[in-house]
């Protein structure tokens, strides 16, 4: 449970002591969603964020909104104005169960105590099963300080359950697969929270088809493996679009709309696409689905490995051109050692520095796109990126939940400069907990994508520009270390030090964002005699 104790749920806070309940307490609301965010992501199990009522409630709105839009299971907790006057205009009351209900997929208010048990197991039901997302409750001041009923007992989990697949959609899918001519799998996020991913390459594998993933589905096809495309999502027509221009049918698993929009893989709404995941489509004129197989995913790709086992079909052709485009900007930008560091050497050094279990955290900005494209992530859930709502600031807080998830794996948040300074106070957060972490800020004193989205599309950019503070003295106030990367041959032995360190590290390292506009002017070049 993540969290600030206030004056109207002290003793919610109070009741954690002696229990198995970790409670963090944390330096901002907004802070403790996005702990509570990651945690659950990687887990696939409901973390707790709390705050008091009013200020403190509206501040943890941002990460649960982010938790909701992303499919992640979360249960938020905060205090309300007490029910002998939540009916009226009083000191510090907002109707926060309007507030949270468009972000959450249920708000409540528990009114009476013996509702508790019912309320509680629901809430945890809600946000843990697919599709997973945010749950809200508020709790009265003068309720969390009414005596329990002596009966007041938790309610069991509800056994999960796999929902099989119905044989003639399945049915149906392979023959329209049997068919196609140059068909490609788009992998989702829904891939990586189903654990999914083996069943999935051996589907590709089986039938030789290649795999493009979203941003939040990196890793669920290793990056290695050739019949790995690379991410959809980039603003711009990249390498991997030349795959879906060619393709007849698009196997869509996994995939939820807000984590990309359709129209760019499929403008035309000419594609043949099969649609495999828990829960329907939602409609878009660019996501026509010629058949929905609405199932556990990973029963799904069995069903259809049995189909191909029982009578093969293909193998189709992979090219081989697309992987090697993208490892060749890769390669390139590994060996450059020009100051300030351009993206792709930062990225490389990353990759090095990690092993392939270990995560890192994306932030929303321009960093995000250099490590969306670039980050050869091998496996699933090991490059965490916020795309339902591309929420800046989560990768700091949301490191802390990622090591108290999986505390046996190295954990480096990549910031912006901008994304860095707006929740930067958890990194006492971190020391005080003893949470080891490393925060690696890319430093170009401006909002980089801002700048990069003005550059584009008005020619110039304007109120994008900042100072900062000295990075290494900043993290050592805190008790953390500071590192500053004066060469580009310092990054790579700083990264290491500090990830090999059982502590808070804090690197600042200047990046030339030129390369942004370079890059989408290569892009804009490219055609598909690529």
């Amino acid at each position: 449970m993540f969290g600030i104790p206030g004056e109207e749920n002290i003793r919610l806070v109070d009741a954690t002591a002696g229990s198995s309940i970790r409670f963090v307490l944390v330096r901002h609301e907004q802070a403790a969603s996005f702990m509570a965010d990651i945690y659950g992501r990687l887990t696939g199990k409901a973390a707790v964020c709390t705050a008091t009522l009013g200020p403190g409630a509206i501040n943890l709105l941002l990460g649960v909104a982010d938790a909701n839009t992303d499919s992640t299971p979360l249960v938020a907790l905060t205090a309300q104005v007490g029910l002998n006057r939540i009916y009226k205009e009083s000191h510090q009351y907002v109707d926060l169960e309007s507030m949270f209900r468009p972000v959450t997929k249920w708000a409540a208010t528990i009114t009476t105590a013996p509702a508790v048990p019912e309320m509680m197991r629901k809430a945890f039901d809600l946000a843990q099963r697919e599709r997973p997302g945010a749950v809200y409750l508020a709790v009265p001041e003068d309720l969390e300080a009414a005596p329990a009923p002596v009966d007041l007992v938790p309610l069991p989990l509800r056994p999960s359950h796999a929902t099989a697949p119905d044989p003639d959609r399945v049915a149906a899918a392979v023959d329209i697969l049997r068919k196609a001519r140059r068909p490609v799998i788009l992998a989702g996020h829904g891939v990586a929270r189903a654990r999914a991913s083996e069943r999935l390459q051996k589907l590709s594998e089986m039938l030789n088809i290649p795999v493009a993933t979203t941003f939040m589905a990196k890793g669920v096809m290793p990056a290695r493996h050739p019949n790995t495309l690379g991410v959809i999502g980039f603003m711009r027509h990249d390498y991997e679009n030349f795959a879906f221009d060619a393709a007849d049918v698009v196997l869509s698993v996994g995939y939820e709309l807000q984590e990309f929009a359709p129209s760019r893989i499929n403008p035309h709404g000419n594609k043949t696409i099969i649609h495999v995941h828990r829960f329907a489509e939602d409609v878009d004129a660019a996501y026509p689905v010629a058949v929905a197989v609405e199932a556990d995913i990973g029963a799904a790709l069995d069903a259809f490995v049995a189909a191909f086992e029982a009578q093969p079909a293909g193998p189709f052709t992979v090219d081989a051109k697309i992987r090697e485009i993208v490892e060749a900007e890769r390669q390139g930008g590994a060996t450059n050692d020009s100051f300030p560091l351009v993206p792709q050497r930062i990225v490389a050094d990353i990759r090095a520095a990690l092993d392939d279990d270990d995560i890192v955290l994306a932030d929303t900005g321009a960093i995000k796109m250099w490590m969306a494209r670039l980050y050869p992530a091998q496996k699933p859930l090991t490059c965490l990126i916020s795309n339902g709502l591309s929420t800046m600031a989560f990768s700091l807080p949301g490191a802390i939940g990622a090591k108290l998830a999986c505390p046996e794996r190295k954990v480096l948040a990549a910031m912006g400069d901008g994304s860095f300074l707006m929740n930067s106070q958890e990194i006492e957060t971190a020391v005080r907990e003893k949470i080891p972490l490393v925060v690696l800020v890319w430093v170009d004193n401006a909002y980089g994508l801002i700048k990069w989205k003005m550059d584009l599309e008005l020619k110039h950019h304007r109120d994008v520009d900042f100072g900062n503070p000295d990075f290494v003295k900043y993290a050592e106030s805190f008790g953390a270390k500071g590192y500053a990367i004066k060469t580009a041959a310092d990054l790579l032995p700083t990264l290491r030090a500090a990830l090999a360190d059982d502590g808070v590290s804090v690197i600042a390292c200047p990046v030339d964002y030129s390369e942004n506009m370079k890059l989408t002017d290569r892009l804009g070049e490219l055609t598909l005699a690529l």
